[in-house]
C-alpha cells in the first residue's frame, strides 16, 4: 500500500511473544487466575467484616447430628475415610509428593521442570503461612474438632496447598500427554482431589467453609500464576538430554 511504512524491527521481534500470550489456553489461564484472585479478595473482605458467620455456622451444623455437635453425620467408617482424605492435603503428604517429583525430574535431566515444581510449591507454602498469620482468624469453636490444630483458620492451608501442589503437578503432566482429552482428565483429577481435601476440613470441624473457599481461590491463583510465569520463561520446557 502506497505510503505505508514497514514495522520497526523491535516491534516485529515482539510479535511472536504477543501471539503466545493471545493463545486460548494462555488467555484462559489469565482469566481464571484473575478471577480466583478476585474471589479470594472478596472472601477475605467478607471474613474481615464477619459477613460469612451465618452461612459458615449453618453449613457446619448441617454436617453434625442434630442436637449433638460432637457427632459428624454418617457412620464411623465414613469419618475414618474423611480423615484419610484430609491427609491428602497435609504438609507431610504433600511434601513427600513434591520431594519425590523433584528428585525424579532431576534424575531425568529435567532440572528446569524440577525448579518450577520446587518454586511453585515452596512459594505456595510461604503464601499459606503468611496469609494465615496476617488474618489470624480463630478456628471454629462451634463444634468439637475431630483433629488436632496448630495454626490460624483463614485460609485453609490444606485447601490452598492441595490446589497448589495438585494443579502444579497436573500442569506438568499435561505437557507430556498427547491429546487434550487426556490433559483434561488429569486436570479434573487434580480438581477432585483439591475439592475433596477442602470438604473434608469442614466435615471434621477444623475449618469454616469460607476458610476452604479462600484456600481454593488463593491456591488456584498462585498455581496458575506460577504456570503462566513458567510458560513465559520456558522453565517448564523439556530440556534436551
Amino acid at each position: 500500500m502506497k505510503g505505508s511504512r514497514p514495522l520497526p524491527a523491535s516491534k516485529l521481534a515482539g510479535l511472536p511473544a504477543l501471539r503466545n500470550w493471545l493463545e486460548p489456553r494462555i488467555l484462559g489461564a489469565i482469566i481464571v487466575a484473575t478471577g480466583s484472585l478476585w474471589a479470594f479478595i472478596e472472601i477475605a473482605e467478607a471474613v474481615i467484616e464477619n459477613e460469612t458467620r451465618g452461612i459458615d455456622t449453618a453449613i457446619l451444623l448441617a454436617l453434625r447430628s442434630p442436637g449433638h455437635p460432637a457427632e459428624p453425620l454418617g457412620p464411623a467408617w465414613l469419618q475414618e475415610m474423611i480423615r484419610d482424605i484430609t491427609a491428602l492435603g497435609s504438609p507431610v503428604v504433600l511434601s513427600f509428593v513434591v520431594v519425590v517429583t523433584v528428585i525424579v525430574l532431576i534424575l531425568s535431566a529435567k532440572r528446569r521442570s524440577a525448579l518450577f515444581v520446587a518454586v511453585a510449591t515452596g512459594g505456595g507454602a510461604v503464601l499459606s503461612s503468611t496469609l494465615k498469620h496476617f488474618f489470624n482468624r480463630p478456628r471454629p469453636e462451634l463444634v468439637p474438632h475431630s483433629m488436632a490444630i496448630f495454626s490460624p483458620s483463614f485460609p485453609s492451608g490444606h485447601a490452598l496447598l492441595a490446589a497448589v501442589v495438585y494443579f502444579t503437578l497436573a500442569a506438568l503432566l499435561a505437557r507430556l500427554l498427547p491429546t487434550w482429552r487426556l490433559k483434561l482428565i488429569v486436570l479434573i483429577v487434580a480438581a477432585i482431589l483439591t475439592a475433596a481435601v477442602g470438604v473434608s476440613r469442614v466435615y471434621l470441624g477444623v475449618h469454616w467453609p469460607s476458610d476452604v473457599l479462600g484456600g481454593w481461590a488463593a491456591g488456584a491463583a498462585w498455581a496458575l500464576g506460577c504456570w503462566l510465569l513458567a510458560e513465559r520463561l520456558k522453565l517448564g520446557k523439556e530440556e534436551r538430554a
